[in-house]
């Protein structure tokens, strides 16, 4: 934007915040931290609490951490700018594409408690079973993967930042991050999750803002059929090429499409190699993981549809209204000069559709609420990858690598050096793909070319014995290499031999990239595994430290196997003392029932959004009405207040046990100094007998 809507200051004063919001976190689990100790018998210095929240969060909370998690800055922005670009199909195309994986992670999550129950990351599994070799490899797309997420969380937040208010990119950079390690390191993974569903909360306060903002109040929208009028003048002044009668109300969009193959490659990667996401898998209770993965699926669809079909469409629709229009004024589409210019294909690829629409419709306010909710955004996403990041150099290097005696403090003081070292690295990240010309949107289609090899190969490794260890990491690597030569070969063979960002980034290029890294990848492992299988029995998995309590010797070679030499307190709990609970709940019996939803569940919901819905109305190349837009929008709207109720209110229910025992114990200390304090049940009888 020409001119900034916020000054300069707002900009820097909303990062500094971050500092500051993260010292206010850092306090809150402080104090957090000592009411769980006192009243709940939580351990406040346990490496199991701090990477994993001691096995035992409850599907609510880890549905909204999912949601919170997998809002990215892209989630916001680049839904919004798709929108921008191809009408509704945009919002589908993102929101179904990227919720599909998180659903079908349902059923790896069910694994993950089978198979390897006790491990710290995904990547402990592939070292277990397949060696250091397939151990390295697999880190470097790990990595690889934590690396591309953070740099366009980053990228995402600062471009924003920078065009509301003209603030230096490369402050926001480094400011972004700074704050979000604070409170990260304080509390580790519970005070991500407490923080996730914090800013879950507000963030679909402000969306449902902007929603009824658009659709009811604002003087140059105000209702979903003045919207269907504006979208058909725009439409008729600057068609979009391969749409329906060039309408932005339609589905059957060529290009739509392509983005639509480009997402979903590219976020199976972000979800099945993320660390943050297998985190949530640890930190959950292991009767509740699937259901856990399949709310926080359903959930997190109506962030990126309601929000494009709000903000991304507004962004089109006010280039139809003329600058001097009023809500009494009737658009024409000749002679006169549109509210919001079109944008440039620079600003669309940074996301900016969404805050120069909020922006033109409220104003400071508007950009103010895009500022927060990209804050939210970016803050809840980054702390999930800090603390991803920080469990891999924690067990899959320095304990494996560096010191495989290493104690409980050591392991927590290395906890919080990777959490404090990855915050550096995302700003420095951000600063060179700035330099470079990467945007947010280059890097989100481009992330399945360099990641997508590696999908198939970890989800084989994790869920089936015949899955071969040759096989896998052939996939991974050719696939790898084959992503590469089809984006650079197809780059040059569509633009006469020239290869930039600018021409690599167009939709066939990515697209040819995107699916011979994932195809390759995938058909190498599958079939050398059928014709090569392993019998693997996932004895050696499960052993994974193992507590002390349930260890025996496993018939394995010990120079493959990492066993914690401190087990983890399976006694820890975020309300009582529930560790034989949470062991009964790891029997193969309901695990392997568990599984059996989660496959049949995830695999008909996957072929509702991918198939039974867009296809056919991809094919009817329908232009929809007034009424059939309005369907289209209110079921955005419904479903978001249905996603609401699911992560802000339904956690609160399930933790009404934890909350009231909690305000006993304060009411106690208040009328009784030292009365409050939790007594384990153990504890309680031994007391009783011996009186």
């Amino acid at each position: 934007m020409s001119d900034q809507v916020l000054p300069q200051g707002a900009g820097y004063g909303v990062t500094y915040q971050l500092a500051g919001i993260g010292l206010f976190f850092s306090a809150f689990m402080l104090g957090l931290t000592a009411m769980q100790a006192r009243y709940t018998g939580v351990s406040p210095k346990d490496s199991e609490e701090f990477t994993s929240a001691s096995r035992s969060v409850k599907p609510g909370l880890i549905a909204s951490g999912i949601v919170s998690a997998w809002t990215w800055a892209a989630t916001l922005l680049q839904s919004s700018a798709v929108a921008y670009r191809y009408g509704i199909s945009g919002p589908w195309w993102y929101a179904a594409g990227a919720t599909v994986q998180v659903l079908l992670f349902a059923q790896l999550a069910a694994k993950l408690k089978l198979n390897a129950p006790y491990a710290h990351t995904w990547l402990e599994i592939v070292a277990v079973r397949w060696g250091t070799a397939a151990h390295l490899i697999f880190m470097f797309f790990g990595l690889a993967t934590n690396l591309i997420v953070s740099s366009m969380l980053v990228l995402g937040g600062s471009a924003t930042v920078t065009d509301l208010t003209g603030m230096s990119t490369i402050a926001a950079c480094f400011l972004i991050p700074m704050g979000v390690a604070i409170y990260v390191v304080v509390g580790g993974m519970r005070s991500t999750l407490l923080c996730d569903y914090t800013h879950t909360t507000v963030l679909f306060a402000i969306i449902l803002t902007f929603v009824f903002t658009v659709y009811v109040t604002s003087g140059y929208i105000g209702s979903i059929s003045k919207m269907h009028f504006l979208l058909s003048e725009a439409s008729a002044v600057a068609p979009v090429a391969g749409n329906a009668g060039g309408s932005y109300l339609t589905l059957r969009s060529k290009n739509g499409l392509i983005f639509g193959v480009i997402n979903l490659i590219g976020n199976f990667a972000t979800v099945f190699q993320d660390q943050a996401y297998w985190q949530r898998a640890i930190a959950s209770r292991p009767a509740t993981t699937v259901k856990a993965y399949l709310i926080g699926g359903l959930a997190w669809f109506a962030i990126p549809f309601t929000m494009a079909t709000t903000l991304g469409l507004a962004a089109v629709a006010l280039s139809a209204v003329p600058a001097s229009s009023s809500s009494a004024q009737v658009p024409t589409t000749s002679g006169f000069v549109p509210l919001l210019p079109a944008l440039s294909d620079a600003q669309i690829s940074a996301g900016l559709p969404a805050p120069v629409a909020a922006a033109t419709l409220l104003g400071k306010s508007g950009a103010t609420a895009m500022l927060i909710l990209l804050f939210l955004a970016v803050t809840s996403a980054t702390s999930a990858e800090l603390i991803a990041v920080s469990s891999i150099w924690t067990y899959d290097i320095y304990v494996r690598y560096i010191n495989p005696k290493a104690t409980e403090q050591q392991i927590l003081r290395m906890s919080h050096l990777g959490v404090a070292a990855f915050a550096l690295v995302m700003g420095v990240a951000g600063v060179i793909f700035y330099y470079i010309g990467i945007s947010m949107g280059w890097l989100y289609t481009f992330m399945g070319v360099i990641l997508g090899s590696a999908v198939v190969p970890i989800a084989l490794c994790i869920t089936w014995r015949k899955a071969s260890r040759v096989g896998c990491l052939a996939g991974a690597v050719i696939g790898f290499i084959a992503g590469l030569v089809a984006w650079l070969a197809t780059t040059a063979g569509l633009n006469n031999h020239v290869i930039n960002v600018t021409v690599g980034s167009r939709n066939y290029e990515m697209l040819a990239g995107n699916l011979g890294s994932i195809a390759i990848g995938g058909i190498i492992a599958t079939i050398v595994s059928l014709i090569w299988p392993e019998d693997y029995d996932f004895t050696a998995t499960r052993a994974i430290n193992l507590p002390a309590s349930h260890h025996k010797t496993p018939a394995v070679d010990e120079g493959e196997v990492y066993v914690e030499k401190k087990a983890p307190d399976s006694s820890i709990s975020s309300v009582v003392n529930e560790g034989p609970k949470l062991d009964n709940e790891l029997d193969p019996a309901g695990l392997n029932k568990a599984f059996k939803f989660a496959a049949w569940s995830s695999v008909a919901l996957t072929l509702i959004f991918l198939i039974l819905i867009p296809l056919p109305l991809f094919g009817a190349s329908t232009v929809y009405s007034v009424a059939g837009f309005s369907v289209w929008v209110i079921v955005g709207i419904v479903w978001a207040f249905c996603s609401a109720f699911a992560v802000v209110l339904y956690p609160l229910w399930e933790s009404r046990t934890a909350l009231a025992l909690i305000s006993r114990g304060i009411i106690k200390d208040i009328f009784a100094r030292g009365s409050g304090k939790y007594v384990p049940p153990e504890a309680a009888v031994d007391t009783q007998t011996a009186a």
